[in-house]
């Protein structure tokens, strides 16, 4: 069972309502995942927003494994995430892996993602999106959990409004759809390096990433660098398969 410090809860949501950081929305969002990962000790946190299709996608995820769990959703549609988001309620699991609700999911999951839960983001009052956590073995959640989850979401919903409030609307959906599209990127670039290397996806990112940091670049630009090579080699050669 996690446990739930009400004086951690509220002393960190009060700092993340004040503090808007001035890198941008996104990077703000970003740090409200890792917020909630790092204090109540779950194994991952993920964030997913839908796109105008209300196609889920993922916006962050705290690591690999939970890059699998939002990447295999938006791959099959299905799972605890896209339920909490079409259903509008807070969805868990106690074993992802054996959920027969989702049974497409499992081949597509890291195995150590086990215990999810999800709640929906809304604005205006509907849904756009979710806040998601993961345990690495079977956990029976707590109301304390989707309660706390509840609560950041809130404090993601403020930013969003506040944003647009302040008459940045087109600067935060800039920002969102940026977001979203270098990430499909990474993701391509990593299917890329799997299929040439034998690589699993975890191989795949670690690699990119050590090499993204070791020339002093973003991760973003060394995939689309990759990509873009891929594409002239099949233009030189159309037989060419990768």
């Amino acid at each position: 069972m996690t446990h739930i410090d009400p004086e951690a809860l509220v002393a960190s949501l009060r700092r993340l309502q004040k503090d808007r950081a001035a890198t941008g929305i996104v990077h703000h969002l970003e740090r409200i995942v890792q917020v909630v990962d790092r204090l109540f000790g779950y194994s991952g946190a993920g964030l997913m927003f839908a796109e105008e299709d209300r196609t889920l996608r993922y916006l962050f995820a705290t690591d690999e494994r939970g890059r699998s769990l939002e990447r295999a959703q938006a791959v099959t549609g299905q799972g605890p995430c896209v339920a909490a988001y079409a259903g509008d309620t807070a969805v868990t699991t106690a074993d992802v892996r054996s959920d027969r609700r989702w049974p497409a999911l499992r081949e597509l999951l890291h195995p150590e993602v086990r215990g999810v839960a999800g709640v929906p983001i809304r604005l205006g009052g509907v849904p756009v999106g979710t806040l998601n956590v993961y345990q690495d073995a079977p956990h029976e959640w707590q109301e304390s959990d989707t309660q706390a989850l509840h609560a950041y979401a809130h404090v993601i919903e403020q930013v969003l409004v506040a944003s647009m409030e302040a008459d940045e609307k087109a600067v935060l959906a800039d920002q969102l759809q940026y977001a979203l599209d270098y990430r499909v990127v990474i993701e391509r670039a990593i299917g890329y390096l799997m299929g040439k290397h034998d690589l699993t996806a975890s191989q795949a990112f670690t690699g990119l990433r050590k090499q993204a940091r070791d020339s002093r670049r973003k991760v973003s630009e060394l995939a689309a660098e990759l990509l873009g090579e891929q594409g002239q080699r099949n233009v030189a050669n159309p037989d060419h398969v990768v």
